[in-house]
């Protein structure tokens, strides 16, 4: 934090300094350039840098922006100071509209929709002569003013500077907090976001909102100094570079004003060469890709810690509370009655019907065990539960309240977390961070107050630490909270995944195979963990291949096979149950006697 504050203190000096030392108006043209790139890229850095989603379309929020801008000063008469805000409106709504198919698209598909939007808005502004001028483009787009005289190229290199700095103060907040951790997330793996609390297609769409008005800010900017717009300032080749500055720049809050310094200099440089200009994007944007994958920004940092080894320690972490970590009051039910209750579920992929008309109770405070063969439908059960594939029919009711066919998010806002067979950690996040995003959605502070930096989030956030440590303390993983989740021994993975789980408060707690890969020590540890849960009372419904884990804790077993329950009662009914032993073994039920045998006989 003293690192930034003084670092932001001398960028301040700087911006107001350089502009005010300079008369050389190309030198001022070329500060505010680089503003505006910085200004254009800063948000798409939190689209692809930070949520992961690929845009090579932003050329058309930049020119939602411009257009905007320069058809309400220039042919509606508007303030330009209005017009500014009014594009920032207008390139937030065409935010919206590429994120409406970002739910269905990933990857190159997306960047392909991203591609199409920014080619079909470089068609409309080029082809229609009204309202946007064709080829010939908007003249006389009023510039912006201050007390009646417009501004000169100082003033709008002091605009754009304060504009970038205000921006980076801003954006800097609202990463470090509960939305960059939950863009982090949806980067890292979706599902696993999803089931923590984490709604996806509303971060996507926050990210492609922020994205799109920084973008359109930019662009309106650039209109409005210019006085002037057309076709040619909006190609594609626009949305190439701002990827670039945000690739060559890395993905930290301070990359882009790394790549924007860097790629507006060299730009700059290479003006008389068109050509050479255009290679030399490519040429950046693989060495980014390939030798530089955490940008200009990753390369600085590992050269300081190279350079000064005692900066590459770990990051500091608040310490654990001495009280353990306790569920909210409110979250336990009685511990009578039942917490969740499905009637007749049924799902089915074609053919295979991995859910077959279950109905099943749980009680609250209780384990439940839920085992049976390979191929029996547990996962798909524990996935119907807790919302990540939508069941055919059938009802399930929790805490009195059908939640069937609600988004993931929504279920566990409710109280149902789940960790998963193969491990879903966030792997490029702290351990810490792993539990903060657990935490995402029992923090209320709104966009704004986290943005902005308000006090109230502020309180919020450390709060949240403490209790994220608390949890980390009650799994025995306090010690190892700077580090990595990828670092962590398979073992710790998993109580990670748990202290996850936890984080989010669960009434019930869905955990499948949870000691799968562990060894016997590890085995142990975990079923004390687990038997701490339940002490705290929290149900907790188990899918474990592991027999003595599931006699040492279950209260309760329920046996599938074929998608279909067979059997249920106490651990010790349940294992003597000749269904089950069928199921297990291969036994023909009728004569008791291996199958094998009796066909031998």
């Amino acid at each position: 934090m003293r690192a930034h504050t003084l670092g932001f203190c001398i960028a301040a000096a700087v911006a107001v300094a350089a502009p005010a030392l300079l008369t050389n108006e190309f030198h001022l043209k070329i500060i505010f350039t680089a503003g505006m790139y910085y200004l254009a890229a800063c948000g798409l850095n939190v689209l692809v840098g930070w949520a992961g989603q690929k845009s090579l379309g932003h050329a058309g929020l930049f020119a939602a922006g411009a257009y905007t801008a320069a058809l309400l000063t220039a042919q509606a008469g508007w303030n330009a100071w209005l017009a500014l805000l009014a594009a920032a409106g207008v390139a937030a709504l065409f935010g919206v509209v590429i994120a409406i198919p970002s739910l269905r698209v990933k990857g190159p598909s997306l960047a392909m929709v991203t591609i199409g939007f920014g080619i079909v808005v470089e068609k409309v502004v080029t082809e229609w002569q009204v309202p946007f001028g064709g080829q010939q483009g908007i003249y006389g787009v009023a510039p912006l003013s201050m007390g009646g005289r417009a501004f000169g190229m100082r003033e709008w290199a002091w605009l754009v500077l304060a504009f970038a700095l205000a921006t980076h103060l801003m954006l800097r907040a609202l990463l470090h907090g509960k939305h960059g951790r939950a863009f982090q997330a949806v980067q890292a793996a979706e599902v696993a976001a999803e089931s923590i609390g984490v709604n996806v297609y509303r971060t996507k769409v926050l990210a492609f909102v922020i994205s799109a008005v920084t973008c359109g800010v930019a662009g309106a900017l650039m209109a409005q100094q210019n006085q002037y717009i057309n076709s040619d300032f909006i190609s594609f080749n626009l949305s190439v570079f701002l990827l670039l500055v945000v690739l060559f720049g890395g993905p930290s809050v301070i990359g882009p004003a790394l790549g924007a310094v860097f790629l507006t200099a060299l730009d700059a440089f290479l003006a008389p060469w068109p050509g050479l200009q255009h290679f030399s994007y490519g040429a950046l944007l693989l060495f980014a890709l390939y030798a530089m994958p955490q940008g200009l920004a990753g390369a600085l940092q590992g050269a300081v810690r190279r350079l000064r080894p005692a900066r590459a320690a770990a990051p500091f972490v608040p310490g654990a509370d001495a009280e353990e970590w306790q569920p909210r009051p409110g979250e336990q039910l009685a511990t009578t009655g039942v917490i969740l209750r499905t009637d007749a579920l049924y799902k089915a992929y074609g053919g295979v019907v991995p859910v077959n008309e279950v109905s099943l109770e749980l009680r609250p405070g209780h384990v439940h065990a839920l085992i049976g063969p390979n191929g029996a439908g547990k996962t798909t059960l524990l996935n119907l539960l807790s919302g990540t594939v939508a069941a055919d029919r059938g009802s399930i009711v929790f805490a009195g309240r059908n939640i069937a066919g609600l988004r993931a998010s929504r279920i566990c806002s409710l109280g149902i977390a789940r960790t998963f067979q193969n491990l879903k950690l966030f792997s490029h996040m702290s351990v810490l961070d792993n539990v903060l995003v657990g935490l995402h959605a029992q923090l209320p502070a709104g966009f704004w107050a986290c943005l902005l930096g308000l006090p109230s989030a502020r309180r919020e956030e450390r709060a949240a630490r403490q209790e994220a440590m608390q949890l980390l303390a009650f799994a025995g993983l306090a010690h190892r909270a700077g580090d990595t989740a990828a670092s962590l021994p398979y073992g710790l993975q998993r109580r990670l995944e748990l202290a996850r789980a936890l984080a989010t408060h669960p009434r019930l707690l869905l955990l499948d195979e949870p000691a799968a890969g562990l060894n016997p020590q590890e085995t142990a540890d975990l079923t004390a963990l687990l038997q701490r849960v339940r002490a705290k009372g929290i149900t907790i419904l188990l899918i474990e291949h592991h027999m003595d884990l599931v006699m040492a804790i279950s209260d309760h077993v329920l046996v599938l096979d074929y998608g279909a329950k067979i059997a249920e009662g106490s651990p010790a009914a349940v294992q003597c149950n000749p269904r089950v032993i069928a199921a297990y073994l291969g036994l023909d039920e009728a004569n008791d006697v291996p199958a094998p045998a009796a066909a031998a006989a």
